[in-house]
């Protein structure tokens, strides 16, 4: 065998691991890029990153020849019933982080980012019962205990992480039973949300409320929203053809840890030991459940949850 046949393949991964890279450490300094802007609340900021994403996504889905499954997905309006439940989904899941990221709560979007992969394993099992293996089951108790922790001891649930967690974790579910690809997925998820953004826009632009076209500044990052949401995606894209979905696996915990240093260390938010003793628990959790899906990994099948912040 010749070395250059040998050397394709690890080129072809050494590319995965960077389209990966890019995607999760994308994703895991969107906090930097919300908390740009200055007096624009996460409602306004969520309805032009609707917008923005969708006139973007049209480009590209027509730069790269994209349009025949999203056509055969329109062309079929009983699939669409699952589709809207996503969008409705993840356009919730949008708000509260840039809402979780204007307040400062960046370390409780951080928790349920971690959390998410455990909200997977429990709602496989209740939605869809599948069987969860014996180190799957404790690292879901292990995050359940590290909930309670933080009710009894703070006492107030980390609604935040847990909105995220659940709204992400759902919208994977339900993704999973949808026959499209990530970039066609999210243009027929941000096709469906349109009018509503638009209604919103032509709302807030009625009230006197808009601030968009109020400064060069902010008119140039409401509309930079659209495009960040959809690059990324693109790199995982890349990154889902080339890699194992181990690998994928274990890149994915980039994206929360990038949040939860950048809360500490650019937003200084405060992490008491309650808190870091919860964020403990977790990281065991996913030790645990890593180390299961490591193990399995021959009799998997399943496409992790396509990933969309």
């Amino acid at each position: 065998m010749s070395s250059h046949s040998t050397s394709a393949p690890h080129q072809e991964t050494g590319k995965g691991v960077a389209f990966g890279l890019t995607a999760y450490v994308a994703w895991g300094c969107f906090p930097l890029f919300f908390a740009l802007f200055q007096g624009v609340p996460a409602f306004e900021i969520l309805v032009h990153r609707v917008i923005w994403s969708c006139v973007f996504l049209v480009g590209l889905v027509t730069l790269l020849g994209r349009w025949a499954p999203i056509r055969r997905a329109i062309a079929e309006p009983r699939r669409l019933g699952r589709v809207l439940g996503c969008a409705l989904l993840i356009a919730l899941n949008w708000g509260l982080y840039i809402y979780s990221v204007e307040t400062r709560h960046v370390l409780q979007a951080s928790l349920g980012y971690f959390m998410t992969p455990l909200v997977n394993v429990g709602l496989g099992m209740l939605v869809l019962r599948e069987r969860m293996a014996r180190l799957q089951g404790v690292a879901v108790g292990l995050a359940g205990l590290a909930i309670a922790i933080q009710l009894v001891m703070l006492g107030e649930l980390p609604w935040i992480s847990l909105a995220l967690a659940f709204s992400f974790g759902t919208y994977g579910l339900l993704r999973k039973q949808v026959p499209l690809d990530g970039l066609s997925g999210l243009f027929v998820e941000t096709l469906l949300l349109l009018p509503l953004a638009l209604m919103a826009l032509g709302w807030l632009t009625q009230a006197g409320l808009s601030h968009f076209l109020g400064d060069g500044r902010t008119t140039g990052l409401l509309v930079a929203s659209g495009v960040i949401t959809a690059l990324p995606l693109l790199a995982f894209a890349g990154a889902a053809r080339r890699l194992r979905l181990a690998t994928l696996g274990f890149l994915m915990y980039l994206n929360p840890t990038i949040q939860f240093v950048i809360a500490l260390l650019v937003f200084h938010e405060p992490l008491a030991p309650v808190q870091l003793a919860t964020f403990m628990l977790i990281w065991t959790g996913l030790a645990l459940y890593s180390w299961s899906a490591w193990q399995s990994r021959p009799r998997e099948a399943s496409a992790p949850a396509t990933s969309s912040r």
